[in-house]
């Protein structure tokens, strides 16, 4: 979809038809008072505050009715230019527009207005020359909003629309608004049973349901197959540590904001840990190591709880408790090239794997002048950033920097990817790091017997397993591949008379074989159950009829198609595993 504000045109488009969409407010509720109408990405809202009136969508369709009668009157927008003296006089009654004009710099000796007909708004502009000009528009819907963005103040009735130059653009940026509306995650997780949310547990904190348990735990499994094929060793660590192990590490000075409020228990202080780095470094801590010994690789599918704004969380994209597919690399100088080369080659791998290839590779530095947010030591982090920027281009990966988003320790790699719906996300970081070790004075024994500390990578393939499914059920609309989907098949009887026996049998093999396999015998029609199939994206429906009985073969229907194919039992069993072996 457009990105509204990004295309200069459009932007003073929509901008225009905010005010369209406030002066139509007006004419049908003229007690209505303004706060603010800005563009954002998807085009624009107003934030209105009506009294004890509230927006339904039928009262959409008569805003936008109200607002094609003004359209076709084609009045002048006129910019007018006040003092602020005037703008206070002007404005005297509407305590929204006071509170704007009282904030601006008494060096603004002038303050701009715009007119059309008889609606004037307090605007900065620009605008388009007439209200004719605005025809191809949509409200899409409203909501509640905060004054200034704060729970303690008044709730407002904020309306989003959308407006562009022609019917076409319109009508194919609403079709994409349906499509991310059928790819919201959340939907998808709540009709095929992945996951819920409870008041009663908190925000952000998502509940994952059998099916959703299957499909993180087919992730865990897979990523876990190819990380202990690198060597790695997966551990587990509480979920919660004392103060003093993130003042150790640093986090409680640097990211103390993002972490839940410490609890007293007994003598002690605990956090809930907001990352598995400090329990790591204990771990590699735990024993003497020799450079023979490195590099060690310590992973872990961990637990993590990090504040979010309520505002701010989201299904399983944004929460407060999350999964990480997090490890630590721990490394000698000479081999930070070599890992870090193996860490990019694994998650060039994972994308193949999972078809992804709208992505970029973002390599965030640190800000030489920011003295406060990052570790001060200029040799460390212009040899980590040098290492770095060699290994992606001896690799010939494209990637840009991005100077002030570097972690406080060290320079990171992120990959952002372009999802079906909304903004990039980023998915996998691999972060160089030569000071947690110095924190927790990590040593290893060099050839030549000298104590030397060694290096941190830092890195999660996956990010979080919360993030990833979200990104893979808006890519797939929730059609999973074979492999990865909660239930692989469904048998279908069609008379349960005759063929449920059957139908068992084959029940029973399949699951033998290792399938996920469930049995629709409800005593309702053929045709419903197999639509019902389809609802639940189930990838393969098995229909058993008096032929598969008497002939002891598999029928199937593949998802979304109509064609029904018939295989021995040995064939269908090696069918399938060929799909979910291969990752089809």
């Amino acid at each position: 979809m457009i990105n509204i504000k990004e295309d200069e045109k459009l932007s003073v488009l929509n901008h225009s038809c905010a005010h369209l969409l406030a002066q139509a407010v007006k004419h049908l509720y003229p007690h209505a008072m303004f706060w603010v109408g800005p563009v954002i990405e998807e085009g624009f809202y107003y934030d209105i505050d009506l009294g004890d009136n509230v927006i339904t969508e039928d009262d959409l369709a008569t805003i936008e009715k109200e607002m094609k009668k003004i359209s076709k009157d084609g009045k002048r927008i006129v910019r007018h230019e006040i003092s602020k003296e005037e703008a206070l006089e002007q404005f005297k009654n509407d305590p929204y527009k006071i509170d704007l004009i009282s904030r601006m710099d008494e060096a603004d000796t002038v303050i701009s207005c715009y007119t059309q007909g008889d609606f004037t708004d307090l605007c900065r502009g620009p605008h388009v020359e007439t209200v004719k000009e605005l025809k191809y528009f949509k409200l899409l819907k409203s909501s509640g909003a905060y004054w200034k963005g704060d729970s303690k103040n008044k709730m407002l009735q904020r309306i989003y629309g959308i407006c562009f130059f022609n019917e076409e653009d319109l009508n194919n940026h609403l079709l994409a608004l349906e499509d991310a509306k059928q790819r919201d995650h959340r939907k998808i997780g709540k009709d095929l049973d992945i996951f819920m949310s409870h008041d009663l547990v908190g925000k952000g904190m998502p509940l994952w349901l059998p099916n959703g348990a299957i499909i993180r735990k087919q992730l865990e499994n897979y990523i876990y197959e190819k990380e202990q094929k690198m060597g790695y060793k997966h551990v587990y660590t509480p979920c919660v540590g004392t103060v003093d192990l993130y003042k150790t590490s640093g986090h409680w000075d640097h990211y103390q904001e993002n972490m839940f409020p410490s609890m007293k228990v007994d003598e002690e202080e605990f956090v809930l840990r907001p990352m598995n780095c400090p329990h790591h470094m204990l771990i590699y801590g735990n024993e003497l190591h020799s450079y023979r010994d490195l590099p060690i690789r310590i992973g872990e599918f961990a637990a993590d709880f990090r504040y979010e704004a309520s505002g701010a969380v989201k299904g399983l994209e944004r929460v407060r408790c999350m999964c990480q597919n997090d490890a630590h690399l721990f490394v000698r100088p000479d081999q930070i090239g070599e890992e870090f080369k193996k860490v990019v080659s694994l998650i060039l791998e994972v994308y193949k794997d999972f078809g992804l290839k709208d992505y970029k590779f973002r390599l965030s530095l640190r800000d030489p002048e920011d003295k406060e947010k990052y570790f001060d030591d200029d040799e460390m982090w212009n040899s980590a950033e040098a290492k770095l920027r060699e290994v992606l281009n001896e690799l010939g990966v494209e990637y840009f920097e991005a100077v002030g988003e570097a972690a406080f320790y060290g320079p990171k790699l992120d990959v952002e990817v372009k999802p079906a719906v909304g903004p990039e996300v980023t998915l996998s970081t691999c972060q160089l790091d030569f000071l947690l070790p110095r924190r927790f004075e990590l040593s290893y024994i060099d050839r030549d017997g000298s104590k030397k500390t060694p290096v941190v990578l830092h890195r999660a393939i996956f990010g979080t397993f919360d993030r990833f499914t979200a990104f893979i059920l808006e890519e797939t609309k929730g059609v999973l591949p074979l492999w990865l989907s909660p239930v692989q098949m469904n048998i279908v009887p069609v008379n349960n008379e005759y063929h449920l026996e059957y139908s068992k049998e084959l029940e029973e093999l399949l699951r033998n074989e290792g399938f996920r396999v469930e049995m629709d015998a409800r005593e309702e029609k053929l045709s419903y159950r197999m639509r019902e199939s389809q609802t639940r994206k189930i990838p393969l429906t098995l229909i058993v009829g008096d032929k598969e009985r008497d002939e002891k073969t598999i029928s199937y229907r593949l998802f979304g198609t109509t064609e029904t194919t018939t295989l021995s039992r040995e064939e269908f069993v090696a069918f399938v595993k060929d799909l979910i072996v291969n990752k089809k």
